[in-house]
């Protein structure tokens, strides 16, 4: 349906449905969804003129004097929300955010996604994206401690949220994100989710529905869903990790090789592996963005990516490439491991869509394929080799971020400037408090 179709059964829905309340949703800078809600009455006046709303009131948007801003809703994302009543009902759709003469503001999020996937359709590709997005359950927002002792795919009764996990995945199926499976993960009280591959606009979106609704189905059963990162010390770190593939307008996916007999990739997907290797160090700030993220990615206990490497088999490199399944051409993709869940998933999906296209542009050549004995190296033995460190530290990160001038072309003055001023206050925060402090603030806002 083009863009009059969509508001059309939008509004045909909301008046057919009995809807009293629509909810306005948007995400700021750091990937915190906000909300407001309108009367029905005013949702076609919304689709053509926008919502006006107080800016400077999301941290990261607009200083006082600038402080007018306009919500657009996206027809294309409407949903009835299923956990509210059916009676007086309420819905969401997600917003694009602009200025008062209706210009995109450049401290959108969804905007600079936007942005990048439009340069990839200049180029002939059109970016899917599926997830996989871990979490823990604990008592509250203040107490880290498990809620069971279960492993990774176990069956057994002590599962404490084999109902939760099952409740989630339904609520989500009737806000039409579809799930491929849902499983108790490696930590004790740790639990995984992975979301069908979309488009990377409609798969952003998705994200962001997904951690409200776990979080939501949380809090109804009296706990705590928390996105930190590593949480406890000792246990299994929580990823988001992102399946990423190109497709050309004809629906065929460019990532397959049939002349490479043994990874199956084609050029086009090698050259956009080798972008995310090279930019690996500037979008670490992005994709790993806590003082928490990089206790995740130098913890021993599982595999995570200490250095921009990529392997067939390899879980601890950054890049994975998922066995090739005969006559599947259209599931060639790759497996980006070093993002977690408190990414911005519109602000990730963004700044390595840039790196991938990059390295198609300039042709970037792969490197080799790391070896899995390779990593169990040390540091100056896998430097000298080549291979590229990632930062060790939010604050190194974001030493690189803050020179790189490919990530300030990328996400635009506005983003770029205010993101490393919040994190940099963060890192200043909380580098060295000790954990109990680090853990509050996290659990409370993850």
């Amino acid at each position: 349906m083009d863009q009059q179709q969509n508001i059309d059964f939008v509004l045909r829905t909301v008046e057919e449905r009995g809807i009293r309340f629509v909810r306005l949703w948007f995400t700021d800078v750091l990937g915190r969804l906000k909300s407001f809600a309108i009367s029905p009455e005013d949702l076609e006046v919304a689709f053509e003129e926008g919502i006006g709303f107080d800016g400077s009131a999301i941290e990261g948007f607009t200083p006082p004097e600038e402080a007018d801003m306009l919500a657009f809703p996206d027809p294309s994302t409407f949903q009835v929300l299923p956990w509210r009543p059916s009676r007086d009902g309420v819905a969401r759709v997600f917003c694009d955010i602009c200025t008062p003469d209706r210009k995109p503001f450049m401290g959108d999020p969804r905007e600079c996604l936007r942005h990048m996937f439009r340069c990839a359709e200049e180029a002939g590709f059109i970016m899917n994206v599926g997830s996989e997005i871990e979490f823990y359950h604990f008592p509250d927002e203040r107490t880290p401690e498990p809620l069971d002792e279960v492993g990774y795919f176990d069956l057994t009764p002590s599962d404490s949220a084999r109902d939760l996990r099952r409740d989630t995945v339904l609520m989500l199926e009737k806000m039409s994100i579809p799930v491929e499976y849902t499983f108790h993960s490696s930590g004790p009280s740790q639990h995984g989710i992975s979301l069908r591959h979309a488009e990377a606009l409609t798969a952003s979106d998705a994200i962001m529905t997904a951690k409200h609704i776990i979080r939501l189905e949380a809090f109804s059963s009296g706990v705590h869903a928390s996105f930190m990162p590593k949480p406890i010390a000792g246990e299994a770190s929580s990823a988001m990790f992102l399946h990423q593939s190109l497709f050309d307008y004809d629906g065929n996916n460019v990532f397959w090789g049939e002349d490479d007999p043994v990874y199956h990739l084609s050029d086009i997907a090698k050259h956009y592996m080798a972008g995310i290797l090279a930019h690996a160090p500037e979008i670490s700030a992005i994709t790993n963005p806590t003082v928490n993220s990089y206790k995740r990615l130098l913890a021993k206990e599982g595999p995570t990516p200490e250095y921009a490497t990529w392997g067939l088999r390899n879980r601890a490199a950054m890049i994975r490439v998922p066995i090739y399944k005969p006559g599947k051409q259209l599931s060639t993709r790759i497996e980006l491991r070093s993002p977690d869940p408190m990414a911005n998933p519109y602000l990730a999906n963004a700044v390595t869509l840039a790196a991938g296209l990059d390295g198609i542009e300039r042709k970037l050549e792969l490197p080799a394929e790391t070896p899995v004995d390779a990593l169990g190296r040390t540091s100056t033995d896998l430097e000298a080799l080549g291979y590229t460190r990632l930062p060790r530290s939010l604050d190194e990160a974001l030493d690189i971020f803050e020179k790189s001038q490919f990530m300030k072309d990328v996400l635009g003055e506005h983003i770029h400037s205010f993101f490393l001023k919040k994190k940099r206050d963060e890192w200043e925060k909380y580098a060295s408090t000790i954990t109990e402090w680090e853990i509050r603030h996290y659990l409370a806002n993850s």
